[in-house]
């Protein structure tokens, strides 16, 4: 079984920065098929949105909104996927929750709250 634990969720003026970070524990098999990991976002009365997204093989994908703005990186040997999010708006505002895959399973975390307020 996987643990996800997300934190460096906060309250942020716009423009400003926040890093988030989320560690994955469990069975060493199961955090070594670990494959691609990323991030998702969810605002009030929004779909849950793909922010950015990074394989074991660390190749990154990004949502358009964040592209140029955000950074996500991996560490496998401490089981860990970060999000830097630089130039913060107020439309970044959402719940930030990590997910990880490892066939046929999916892993999500508690979320984490980020507020940028204008």
């Amino acid at each position: 079984q996987v643990r996800l634990v997300e934190s460096g969720g906060g309250l942020v003026q716009a423009g400003g920065s926040l890093r988030l970070s989320c560690a994955a524990s469990g069975g060493g098999f199961s955090i070594s098929s670990i494959g691609t990991m990323g991030w998702y976002r969810q605002a009030p009365g929004k779909q849950r949105e793909l922010v950015a997204s990074i394989t074991r093989g660390g190749s990154p994908n990004y949502a358009d909104a964040v592209k140029g703005r955000f950074a996500i990186s991996r560490d496998n040997a401490k089981n860990t996927v970060d999000l830097q999010m630089n130039s913060l708006k107020p439309e970044d505002t959402a719940v930030y929750s990590c997910n990880a895959r490892r066939y046929p399973y999916e892993y999500w975390g508690q979320g984490t709250q980020v507020t940028v307020s204008s």
